[in-house]
């Protein structure tokens, strides 16, 4: 029997579109669900797919391993945490040396990092691969950022980069990230700038629909209209469907969905992170707080009884309005890249990744959920300049910022005065101005730690590196906390 050229554990969504696609590419596929997840889930999927000829289904484990040509490529579709791990321990036994496990789930960058050890340990490859594009992207192409044990990559690189989505130029969105977990780090990070991104796009919409009172159509269409220019995106796009989509009834159903976001925690790891690498990433914390504060729809709905304000009162010219949010939305996506960049910067230098940060923005252009014309000049920037700390300090951005910023600036003082919040725009504007402001009041923050916990501080009138400690009540000594962040 002629064997498959890789296989595919776990057969939801993703992992049923990824066998699609790879069978679709000309591969043969063999694919297995976990038993004690749904039932007969992998006789369905043959029902309805096995008359292609490319697919084979199994319901027990080694048939499924030994179908396989060597080396073996099992791509695992599995929840990401512990589930991953078990499926893990079940395959080991069964594999041979040299034989490649993938997971294309939403790891933890850090669960990565200890499987590729463990796997390597054992005389097997493991890759973690991002994947991003949903849906749509595991059928068509999505973008796959995939890290691990470098020495599996030749073996899996040509499948890969085949189901990956295409960029206009034709180079396909899949390129090696890196050692240990740096392929889920960055996907991690994609996520983050999702997060950013969604609840800029969103505050647009409430400011056009709540502050200025434009109907969903009307609004619609100025998406579509953005959609062109250089607000141009997938996230653009699909929010001009969402406005103009009715039920049945003839209502639109944006209307009718409860306010209370949902996530699954990719964003709230790329804080974390951020956090752990001292890298401010104010404006993609911002969005994860958001999503936590519309959970709280029941003390929302209680705090504004009790606080009630005036309904914003309109007087503003419409066309400079919709400007000024134009403006507002396209120099905070670019802080939000900024942001996740500097971040990964960082990690690479942290972890030794050697991240290609111009390979990173070209792999977003198609397939994954962030993809938007501005990573162009991005991956230019990067080309250029590989090791730039933040974009922010290349010409192009200067120049796309200095443009906007009056109206972004505007918009911000309408939204105040009229009672309607936009937290994140206003969360980029002020991570702008501490970014170009020299001296910060930090001094006062760290004299008051000094003061009531004797961790020293630095001097301006002193070498960088040099520490001081003062007795601020005459009655201290000299001894000091010792240099730390706490």
């Amino acid at each position: 029997m002629e064997k498959s050229d890789i296989a595919v554990i776990g057969l939801a969504v993703m992992g049923e579109g990824l066998a699609l696609n790879l069978a679709g590419k000309g591969y043969r596929v063999s694919v297995y669900n976990r038993p004690h997840r749904e039932k007969d889930v992998v006789k369905h999927f043959m029902q309805v797919h096995g008359e292609e000829g490319r697919f084979k289904g199994f319901d027990h484990l080694a048939a499924f391993v030994q179908s396989l040509t060597s080396p073996r490529k099992i791509l695992m579709m599995v929840k990401a945490g512990s589930p991953v791990d078990e499926v893990i321990e079940q395959l080991l036994p069964l594999l041979q040396p040299g034989d490649i496990l993938m997971d294309g789930g939403n790891s933890n960058f850090e669960d990565t990092e200890r499987r590729v050890n463990y796997v390597e340990s054992q005389g097997f490859y493991f890759i973690g691969a991002g994947i991003s594009g949903g849906q749509e992207g595991a059928l068509h192409g999505a973008s796959i950022m995939p890290g691990g044990s470098e020495k599996a990559w030749p073996e899996v690189k040509e499948i890969l980069q085949s189901i990956a989505a295409k960029a206009e130029d034709g180079s396909p969105c899949c390129e090696w990230m890196g050692k240990g977990g740096a392929g889920h780090f960055v996907k991690m990070v994609h996520n983050g700038i999702e997060y950013a991104d969604m609840q800029l796009i969103s505050e647009a919409y409430f400011v056009m629909k709540h502050m200025m009172g434009t109907g969903n159509a009307g609004i619609a269409s100025w998406f579509e209209t953005w959609n062109t220019g250089k607000l141009k995106s997938y996230l653009i796009e699909i929010t001009a469907d969402i406005l103009r989509h009715k039920e049945k009834d003839g209502h639109f159903l944006l209307d009718r969905i409860l306010d209370v976001a949902g996530q699954k925690g990719t964003g709230r790891w790329s804080v974390i992170n951020a956090m752990e690498l001292g890298v401010p990433l104010n404006l993609i914390a911002t969005a994860v707080f958001q999503r936590d504060l519309s959970a709280e729809k029941e003390l929302r709905m209680r705090t504004a009884a009790k606080y009630e304000r005036d309904t914003p009162v309109f007087t503003h010219k419409p066309g400079v309005m919709i400007q000024e949010i134009h403006d507002a939305l396209y120099a905070s996506k670019i802080i939000s890249y900024a942001q996740g960049f500097a971040l990964m910067q960082q990690a690479s230098l942290y972890f030794n990744w050697q991240l290609n940060q111009a390979a990173i923005a070209r792999i977003w252009r198609a397939g994954c959920i962030i993809r938007a014309a501005l990573l162009n000049p991005i991956a230019e920037t990067f080309d250029h300049t590989p090791l730039l700390p933040n974009l922010l300090l290349a010409s192009w951005f200067k120049a796309q910022i200095i443009e906007t910023l009056p109206t972004w600036k505007s918009l911000l003082i309408k939204t105040t005065r009229e009672n309607t919040a936009v937290p994140a725009f206003s969360a980029a504007l002020n991570y702008f101005y501490s970014l170009t402001t020299a001296y910060l009041p930090a001094n006062l923050i760290q004299a008051q730690r000094d003061y009531f916990g004797a961790h020293t501080f630095e001097r301006t009138d002193a070498p960088r590196g040099e520490f001081f400690h003062e007795d601020w009540t005459g009655e201290g000594n000299d001894t000091h906390a010792g240099i730390y962040n706490a």
